[in-house]
């Protein structure tokens, strides 16, 4: 039987590849060549499947230019890459990489929101800089973590990860905001009280955003919002680009609307708007939330067993839209 034709678009671990030759004739990306998305399509036009890292746009033009395309497996928990309903339209089966990245994500998330508490990265460029001549009382004088008010927009899997380790960690009050309300025994176990949107922003000191990036949720947090904050309250985003209008969070941070803000993530990564890198008050980290060696191997794991499953006829393992039958990818293979 014809090997299914699979597509690795960036570079990924090489036993991971070599694994996926065992299965697939693969052609990768072992350079690691960020591709247009008219390169993409190209190398696309006779594949059966995909591996994407989150930064490959899946849409309806894509889909037209591969009409033997019968999985995207992203590898990574979001999938704003996926066009899912034009995806469907064209019997396109999506997957991701939930569960094997909550811990490490909540990890770097808390880690990120006490940076920026206690301005650790403005006081490293003070310090290499060659400004440190003398001890002074309010030398970088921060905020509180322990026993502050902790506020999470988006309490899915990382938020709940997030919010037990401020409250069971830092004896923190932990407020959040949902689409949905959690289960009583979620919320128990996370210490956490549901509240409105506003509320959550006029009191939480800490406000650390963990939601999905949908186009209900585009700048989430704005101008607006931004002013229902303290001025004394920081701001972490591990989302994705775009949840936090970064030019209007410049301009908060420059005016000391909010104290200080710690970003993981862009709009329009890997470009990042300048005033953000104009003002002081800001840790900033490319895109690393989920970055250590056992959590980026097994999602790369994962994008693998979902490609493997998928044509081995027991479908995919984390699907993103509704699961296509087997015999989608034996019809695949016909052509």
């Amino acid at each position: 039987m014809t090997q299914p034709r699979i597509l690795v678009a960036r570079a990924i671990f090489p036993d991971i590849v070599d694994r996926l030759r065992q299965h697939f004739e693969v052609q990768d990306n072992p350079d690691d060549v960020v591709w247009t998305p008219g390169e993409l399509a190209a190398r696309l036009a006779n594949k059966h499947g995909v591996l994407t890292t989150g930064s490959q746009r899946i849409d309806a033009a894509l889909l037209a230019a591969a009409p033997q395309l019968r999985i995207a497996a992203n590898m990574a928990v979001g999938y704003n890459n996926f066009d899912v309903d034009a995806m469907a339209a064209a019997g396109v089966q999506g997957t991701n990489t939930p569960d094997v990245l909550t811990e490490t994500t909540a990890d770097f998330g808390f880690a990120l929101l006490m940076a920026t508490a206690r301005r650790m990265a403005e006081s490293e460029h003070f310090l290499r800089a060659g400004k440190w001549t003398k001890w002074s009382y309010d030398m970088f004088a921060g905020s509180d973590v322990h026993g502050s008010t902790l506020g999470i927009i988006g309490m899915g899997r990382i938020g709940q990860g997030i919010a037990r380790r401020g409250a069971h960690g830092f004896g923190m009050k932990v407020v959040y905001h949902n689409r949905s309300r959690l289960p009583a025994a979620l919320e128990a176990e996370c210490k956490a009280s549901y509240v409105g949107k506003e509320e959550l922003l006029r009191t939480a000191d800490h406000v650390v955003l963990v939601v999905p990036y949908t186009a209900e949720s585009h700048h989430t947090i704005g101008a607006a919002e931004l002013a229902l904050m303290k001025p004394t309250a920081t701001l972490v985003n591990i989302a994705r680009g775009g949840i936090v209008d970064d030019a209007a969070l410049a301009a908060a941070l420059r005016a000391g609307r909010i104290a200080a803000a710690g970003l993981d993530v862009f709009e329009g990564e890997p470009s990042v708007h300048p005033d953000l890198l104009a003002v002081p008050n800001v840790v900033l980290t490319p895109h690393i939330a989920s970055a250590t060696v056992p959590t980026r191997r097994a999602m790369a794991n994962l994008a693998a067993d979902n490609l493997i499953a998928f044509f081995d006829g027991r479908g995919p393992l984390t699907p993103v839209n509704t699961p296509l039958p087997a015999a989608a990818a034996a019809r695949a293979l016909a052509h």
